[in-house]
């Protein structure tokens, strides 16, 4: 089966300790990007249908990835996430805009 797309790094192993043969490479800068965003989209809509638990722990961990690789720093992300909210508010309140 052919799949072409990001997997977590221990996938191989397990392939092969199942008793498998896979064909893999390792992705350079460009491709990586590219695979991430793919992969992000992929685990959105995998949560939209099941809304389980474990598929948002995959986005977070796509979204960590994604983090790393355009090294941001996670405090600098919390901070402009606490100054969106103190500014424009949450979701909490469940409003929806209707017309403006």
């Amino acid at each position: 089966m052919e799949y072409n797309k990001l997997v977590r790094d221990k996938i191989l192993e397990i392939i092969s300790a199942k008793g498998g043969v896979s064909k893999s490479h390792i992705a350079d800068d460009e491709e990586y990007k590219a695979k991430l965003y793919e992969k992000l989209r992929e685990e959105v809509e995998e949560f939209l249908k099941s809304e389980e638990e474990e598929e948002l722990a995959d986005i977070l961990e796509v979204i960590d990835a994604i983090i790393a690789y355009n090294e941001f720093s996670k405090e600098d992300i919390e901070t402009a996430k606490a100054f969106k909210k103190a500014k424009r508010g949450g979701f909490e309140k469940r409003i929806i805009l209707e017309e403006s």
